[in-house]
């Protein structure tokens, strides 16, 4: 069977990403890109523009005008074609509509504070691109010339899954004491069961299960997407149980903060129970920073459960593979070798997250201790020191400091003209949240925190590969996500994932309210 399609799309999608990178690169489309505050994302259009664009340009006019034969040659080739439509969606979606729901967001006004609407509701590239691609599939349909690279969109998320290693350390374990730890292993692997009950009492297929209790249970869509090739998923259970994280973790966002004050809870307290019970990373941010805007204690203590809950992502799939063989040879009537099995069928891009991490772990992508590959050093060039201007614009205004920790934090800074430790840099960035001083002197602040903060060369490289990897996977997953399948599947994974999350909230809060203190 030949599959290549005497098409020109391949060849337009090509010239296109050429017409886009030489108006990035000219100024052409400069008015465009500040109404959408999108400068960050220029070099992304340059560079990918002219490279995939050659690449696009020299593969389409091989799809229409070469000889296509049957062979491994032409299915590999074919592919590209649907590749390439998913990246030019995707990227369209990063670089254009979403900064433009971002400015009309902006335009309505914040809610929550500093929050706007498209923050809170999770409208970003990731969430756009998951929507644009059902919509494409059920209104417009997938063209013929692009349905066989439409499967290369799983390829891309088990890539940026293998990268993720690449943020964490285990210098995130030091900050954590025994209780933390505990707690956070216990709802994780309490939500999982709890999650593969309610699924075999409600009769959903094993492969929904595996993938929403690893969603539910874990650290969300992350998770999800890791489990899915590991249980068998189809797109239409990943898009439920994304859908599910998503409505609960808004809930969340609004709910906490009322529940964390009513209860008078500490920083301490608030981070636990949201690093906790809130299953997506942004909106546990959301929420730490929605409880305490006028610091970062909390949101700290949030990140760190949150990111514990990440280290315990390859115990729970090996988990999942066993109990997804398990119950699937049991319902074939086959005996299995669990241990032949994960050893032979366990997914190498799950062993590449774990190589990842452990690699990070040494300090080999950056400092040992770095936290998403930005680690504090203060060892920074002369000209990097807060100047006279700079020392009186503060100075000026320490009076409206009323804690003495803020004031001696802000002392030893002015005195050294570079902010000397990591606690001061904690101090300094709550002052700054909180909006005490004039917006020259917060300029000031965040221009001192930028100098002693560090972002590893490499890690920075993988942040932006991991992010397009994503966005890549994730919209040609919504390209397979028909209504008729979503119909099919039924409201069963929303009604699981609300008793689940129901349950660890509350259950969590208990627990921090007897145990959790203002330290750990």
């Amino acid at each position: 069977m030949v599959y290549t399609k005497k098409h020109p799309a391949l060849l337009i999608m090509g010239i296109l990403f050429v017409a886009i990178a030489y108006m990035a690169d000219s100024g052409a489309m400069a008015g465009l890109i500040d109404y959408l505050s999108a400068k960050k994302y220029v070099g992304e259009m340059v560079a990918m523009g002219y490279a995939f664009g050659a690449v696009g340009a020299l593969v389409g006019l091989w799809h229409l005008a070469g000889s296509h034969k049957e062979g491994n040659l032409d299915y590999f080739l074919s592919a590209i074609a649907g590749g390439f439509f998913i990246l030019l969606v995707a990227m369209l979606i990063r670089w254009y509509l979403a900064p433009l729901v971002a400015v009309i967001s902006k335009g309505i006004g914040p809610v929550m504070g500093a929050k706007y609407l498209h923050q809170v509701l999770g409208l970003n590239y990731i969430v756009l691109g998951i929507l644009a691609g059902i919509i494409i599939v059920n209104v417009f349909r997938i063209p013929a010339w692009a349905e066989n690279g439409i499967r290369l969109s799983r390829l891309g998320l088990k890539t940026g899954v293998i990268l993720l290693g690449t943020l964490y350390s285990l210098a995130e374990l030091q900050s954590l004491g025994k209780l933390s730890a505990i707690m956070v292993g216990i709802f994780v692997l309490g939500s999982v069961g709890l999650v593969l009950i309610l699924g075999r009492m409600r009769n959903i297929p094993n492969s929904m299960a595996g993938v929403l209790s690893a969603g539910m249970g874990v650290c969300g869509v992350s998770a999800a997407v890791a489990t899915a090739p590991v249980v068998q998923a189809k797109a239409v259970e990943i898009a439920y149980t994304i859908g599910t994280i998503l409505i609960w973790g808004v809930g969340c966002m609004f709910l906490f903060p009322i529940v964390g004050h009513l209860l008078d809870l500490g920083h301490i307290q608030f981070g636990a129970w949201a690093g906790t019970g809130i299953l997506n990373s942004a909106q546990v941010a959301g929420a730490a920073l929605a409880y305490q805007p006028d610091g970062i204690e909390t949101l700290k203590v949030a990140e760190i459960f949150n990111i514990t809950r990440v280290l315990f992502l390859p115990i729970i799939v090996l988990w999942l593979a066993i109990w997804y063989i398990r119950v699937e040879g049991e319902e074939n009537v086959e005996k299995v070798n669990v241990v032949t099995v994960i050893i032979e069928k366990f997914p190498i891009f799950v062993l590449g997250f774990i190589l990842m991490f452990a690699l990070s772990s040494t300090g080999v992508f950056a400092p040992a201790q770095h936290y998403k590959g930005k680690y504090f050093d203060n060892d920074i060039a002369q000209s990097k020191l807060l100047n006279d201007e700079q020392v009186a614009t503060i100075s000026a205004e320490t009076g409206k400091l009323q804690r003495e920790d803020r004031k001696e934090a802000l002392a030893r800074t002015l005195e050294n003209r570079k902010i000397m430790s990591i606690d001061d840099e904690t101090i300094l960035r709550g002052i700054f949240n909180a909006n005490i001083l004039s917006k020259s002197a917060n300029k000031v602040i965040k221009t001192a925190t930028r100098a002693v903060r560090h972002t590893a060369p490499m890690i920075d490289k993988f942040r932006q590969w991991i992010t397009l990897l994503f966005a890549f996977g994730l919209t040609g997953l919504g390209m397979q996500i028909t209504f008729g399948a979503m119909k099919q599947a039924g409201g069963q994974p929303l009604v699981i994932g609300g008793i689940v999350g129901t349950v660890k909230a509350v259950l969590s809060l208990i627990v921090i309210l007897l145990f959790v203190r203002e330290t750990i």
